[in-house]
């Protein structure tokens, strides 16, 4: 018997495709391809986290564990935010999750229930948005706005997209895709709006070390009061080049741990404890490698900037964080188009515009964080193409 896919529940056949595999399925056994598509890096995780994780796996340290996260890697992260953050956060403030990702989820179970609302700023990450659908809540975009400078957030059009039935606004920052940063007025200002209201935020500062005008990005850690009503998700993915490991974590208001427990429960019931070893390893020893990671980020960000610029064809700024550069092409009314364009012509993969939200069909996404040699190989085929289109 044949399965169809009305079978399956009406939310799960909702949860929209990537808008990015078309151009990866497409790409894919190309010679002399340059994948920057993705949001990763190519680096693979560093020796000191990968020893220290087999390490774990050699003592037999393959059995449940704690559900929070073990008090090592839980320690690690108030020690880790103490150093960043000037923050002094008990180890019971963190929950060690299965990603960045899985932080997410947990945290709009948390904070959500049917039919309430939460508000996002696109263009933006689009797993945000499916998740909170397949929550049976409604995801509410609100659209950055754009000027010489780069992006913006509008707080009077965060204000007026606020209902009755608002409960969270998520906030990215440095965001994916478009590199835009909160200053910390903004932060203030989305702060108070929140308080305001008596919403939740969720903040996603997976990005914030990765900033080029600071050592990190502006924080709501930088602004908050204790009892301010924050879920901030973060990752190892990024900054560790751990993507494959999907490991993440949450910092939550005192007094919830035992309800992220519950959800981590019935959900994954925790993270390998040798995964989370690396971790620890990735917090104590790991500020030389981001800090190498971002300066060579920062070299890619400037020569592509330079290269795009310099033709004279593509409305762009150098983002302050995250690691990709979001454009338009003038004459491409769609970014799809020009994305299969480039890629059969001249090998380069990038994202469609059209992955990342209603009102960014002129636009593409470049990921920056790779070898040099590379960047400066794609910075000069996109020129010759910009070039052969003009």
């Amino acid at each position: 018997m044949t399965i169809h896919l009305d079978n399956a529940a009406l939310l799960a056949r909702s949860a929209p495709e990537s808008g990015i595999v078309e151009l990866v399925n497409r790409g894919r056994g190309r010679e002399n391809l340059l994948p920057l598509w993705v949001g990763e890096g190519d680096l693979p995780t560093p020796d000191f986290i990968s020893v220290a994780a087999m390490a774990s796996l050699k003592a037999g340290q393959t059995f449940y564990t704690w559900q929070r996260g073990i008090p090592e890697l839980r320690q690690a992260l108030s020690d880790y935010h103490a150093k960043h953050f000037g923050k002094n956060l008990s180890s019971d403030r963190f929950i060690v999750t299965g990603s960045g990702m899985q932080a997410i989820q947990l945290a709009i179970r948390a904070l959500l229930n049917t039919g309430d609302e939460a508000i996002y700023l696109t263009p933006a990450w689009p797993n945000f948005a499916a998740a909170v659908d397949l929550a049976a809540a409604r995801a509410i975009p609100v659209q950055l706005t754009w000027g010489s400078d780069g992006f913006h957030c509008d707080i009077d059009a965060l204000r007026a997209a606020i209902t009755p039935k608002t409960k969270v606004i998520f906030v990215n920052s440095p965001a994916n895709p478009s590199g835009w940063t909160a200053n910390e007025k903004t932060l203030h200002d989305i702060l108070d709006l929140a308080r305001q209201h008596g919403l939740w935020i969720i903040a996603d500062e997976i990005y914030n070390r990765f900033s080029y005008a600071a050592p990190r990005a502006p924080s709501f850690f930088d602004i908050m009061d204790d009892e301010d009503r924050i879920v901030f998700v973060n990752s190892f993915s990024k900054n560790w080049a751990m993507t494959g490991w999907r490991i993440g974590w949450m910092t939550i208001p005192a007094g919830l741990g035992q309800v992220f427990e519950n959800l981590v429960q019935y959900s994954t019931s925790g993270v390998a404890e040798f995964i989370q070893r690396g971790a620890v390893a990735a917090l104590y020893e790991g500020d030389a490698f981001v800090n190498m990671q971002v300066d060579r980020a920062r070299q890619a960000r400037d020569i592509l900037f330079g290269a795009l610029v310099g033709s004279n064809r593509v409305t762009v700024t150098a983002p302050d964080g995250a690691f990709y550069l979001y454009f338009k092409v003038d004459g491409w009314a769609n970014g799809r188009d020009a994305a299969i364009d480039l890629l059969d012509n001249t090998g380069v993969g990038l994202a469609p515009g059209t992955a990342f939200g209603a009102g960014t069909e002129q636009w593409l996404r470049l990921c920056f964080n790779r070898n040099l040699s590379h960047i400066e190989d794609a910075a000069n085929r996109i020129k010759n193409w910009l070039n052969d289109k003009s």
